[in-house]
């Protein structure tokens, strides 16, 4: 069967990992007709804005994408192109599987839990001003409706895969308002899951037991802001950013793309990692329906990775960006 997906290189060594991504999708046996469309910060500079109408309404087309790292200028330029995705197609749930990996160097083994990010309000809601010289408000923007959205699809995703519990990550202790209405939302739809047991948990106590014991957890739910900061110290928990995948889900679009950014340092010098966005790669993969290839390219990636030789450089290795993309594909071959 063909499939058509939007394919967005995106900045940095965007390019080369996401062709490493297309490459491992074809050698799994999977018909995508990929169509290209730029986005990112040279793109900024042609159209003003970072992701243009036309990527969004390609994304729209097709209704699946993957996308390789776009850099966001820090303290100023333009708008991040990921924010601007992700309300534009009111992609709501950010999808982040944390699972160790055999043979990879991590902290902890055993490791695998879920985190499910609200993806299109609270303080990434992008409104902000000045409200004097040297004064600057940012407005955090909790809704019920997103709320309860989000407790819902992690309460489904729960369900889906057999897992036990999900967690509430909030700071209604101090935000009583906000996180109050988000805590209060999924304690409202906890009761439509009676075979889920729900755990709330403060995110600075959130942070410390992710640390100290990763493997308590089964899925959490929170905030945007949350979220950003919990999915990156997760995968500093399994081996880094390198190797998790992400994906960003709503009603009518998904894109898949990787948890890291673009690394322009490491461009277009084929030592780069691929391996988190070919998994994104493979949760489009099992997205459109084909799970059983899906399945493969995982089990390639670990196969590959269990050994040391195709460990790039922030794995601790010396293998290059296609050493560890020639290893996937010898492993989905045999």
């Amino acid at each position: 069967m063909q499939y058509r997906a939007t394919l967005i290189p995106g900045d940095g060594i965007g390019p080369e990992v996401v062709d490493a991504a297309v490459r491992v999708v074809d050698a799994a046996g999977v018909r995508i007709e990929w169509e290209r469309v730029e986005a990112g910060a040279d793109v900024f500079l042609k159209h003003g804005t970072a992701m243009p109408d036309e990527a969004l309404n390609s994304i729209r087309k097709t209704r699946v994408a993957l996308k390789g790292p776009i850099g966001t200028p820090i303290g100023g330029g333009f708008k991040s192109a990921n924010v601007l995705m992700r309300q534009a197609l009111d992609l709501y749930a950010c999808v982040r599987p944390i699972r160790t990996l055999a043979g990879l160097p991590s902290r902890f083994q055993n490791v695998d839990f879920i985190i499910v990010r609200e993806n299109t309000e609270g303080l990434y809601s992008g409104l902000e001003h000045r409200v004097a010289p040297g004064v600057v408000e940012s407005l955090k923007v909790v809704t019920e409706v997103a709320s309860l959205r989000i407790a819902r699809y992690a309460f489904e995703l729960a369900r889906g895969q057999g897992r036990a519990t999900v967690t509430a990550i909030h700071k209604a202790n101090i935000m009583k308002l906000s996180d109050g209405l988000f805590l209060e939302c999924v304690r409202r739809v906890a009761r439509d899951y009676p075979e889920i047991a729900m755990k709330e948990m403060i995110i600075d106590n959130c942070a410390m037991q992710l640390v100290t014991k990763p493997e308590q957890f089964d899925v959490l739910v929170m905030d945007n802001l949350y979220g950003d900061i919990l999915s990156d110290l997760g995968a500093g928990l399994v081996g880094g950013l390198g190797i998790v995948p992400g994906s960003n889900i709503g009603l009518e679009c998904a894109v898949f793309e990787a948890v890291h950014g673009s690394a322009p340092d490491l461009a277009g010098k084929n030592k780069a990692n691929p391996t988190a966005v070919i998994r994104s790669a493979a949760q489009l993969v099992g997205h459109i329906g084909e799970r059983s290839a899906a399945e493969r390219i995982e089990k390639a990636v670990a196969a590959a990775l269990a050994d040391p030789r195709n460990h790039t450089g922030d794995l601790g290795g010396k293998a290059t960006t296609k050493d560890l993309t020639d290893a996937i594909v010898r492993h989905l071959a045999d």
